[in-house]
């Protein structure tokens, strides 16, 4: 008696090359497993083990090629400070891998999932101010510039905005003032995604020479450092605004300003390379709604193949045999 693989399935497959297809068809059109499970007539486990073998042939099948722009991010895993680190193809906006947690092991184990070559290819990486990214990409792409992200820099000045406001509330309420109770969105949201009665009354408020509104100031102040054309007249730029940024004395604008200030190489790099994780944050939108669709994810495995099976633009499909 002799066993043999028929050209018609795959290798520890229960189903034909050609159902294997069209399932994976169906999971990219629904974005959802459970739709998905419901229209093919399967359970959840034989989708996922579908969706890990398309993975795992994408990877294989995936090229070397050089990759000039990368990006590494932080995205949310499981409840409380769990979280997984993606790293972007930011020309080709596509994941190329995810790793768990957000150490400098973590960021350093992403990047060696490039080859040698296509490491000492990479000449920019965009990434958050954490010691530990900047760590791993000077030690992993030694040619390669790193260039902090705007999109983490607004969120630095957002939230040190939203700390002056809690902070600066809870005076006035003792006072029974309440020109600042449910204006959180009004600080943090751009002004063009206001309505017009939000902005009369924003605008009021700013006139009332309150603490939050020198803060917001400051923030709105630094989006014109992006709209530079050269490094040297956005440092010049930036020099202006830190003597305002790092003097306020309001504390949280004060910490981040210094930050800024510490990380202000890195800023400039911008100017040369102008690549932003605009992709990344993109993706992570996608993969919430991933997260979402599942209910959340026990399997860190799961996750990672789910992400790349959506997000990694990797070729999935089984080779046909045509007759």
């Amino acid at each position: 008696m002799k066993t043999i693989v028929p050209p018609w399935a795959g290798k520890h497959s229960r189903f034909t090359l050609l159902f294997e297809a069209f399932a994976i068809e169906v999971l990219q059109a629904c974005r959802n497993v459970k739709a998905a499970a419901a229209i093919l007539g399967l359970s959840w486990d034989s989708l996922q083990t579908i969706m890990n073998r398309a993975v795992e042939r994408g990877l294989e099948r995936r090229e070397a090629t050089p990759i000039p722009h990368l990006g590494i991010d932080e995205k949310s895993f499981g409840r409380g400070h769990d979280y997984i680190t993606v790293l972007t193809d930011l020309d080709g906006s596509r994941v190329l891998d995810v790793v768990q947690d957000r150490t400098q092991v973590a960021a350093e184990a992403v990047l060696q999932t490039l080859t040698p070559e296509q490491r000492h290819q990479v000449r920019a990486v965009a990434a958050d101010m954490l010691p530990a990214y900047a760590n791993a990409v000077a030690k992993q792409t030694p040619n390669a510039e790193l260039v902090h992200d705007k999109f983490h820099v607004a969120k630095y000045l957002g939230e040190a905005v939203d700390q002056v406001r809690r902070a600066e509330n809870k005076d006035l309420q003792a006072e029974d003032d309440d020109r600042l109770k449910g204006t959180r969105q009004l600080w943090l949201f751009n002004k063009s995604n206001l309505s017009w009665k939000q902005r009369r009354r924003f605008a009021a408020i700013r006139r009332n020479g309150l603490k939050t509104a020198r803060a917001w100031a400051i923030k709105e102040e630094f989006r014109w450092f992006w709209r530079h054309v050269y490094s040297t007249s956005a440092e010049e730029f930036f020099n202006r605004w830190y003597a305002w940024g790092a003097r306020c004395r309001l504390k949280p604008v004060v910490k981040v300003a210094k930050m800024l200030k510490r990380h202000l190489p890195n800023l400039l790099s911008y100017f040369l390379y102008r690549i932003t994780n605009a992709t990344s944050e993109g993706f992570n939108s996608v993969i919430q709604a991933l997260k979402y669709a599942a209910r959340g994810f026990r399997s860190f495995t799961n996750y990672r193949t789910r992400i790349l099976f959506f997000c990694g633009k990797l070729d999935l499909k089984q080779q046909l045999q045509c007759h």
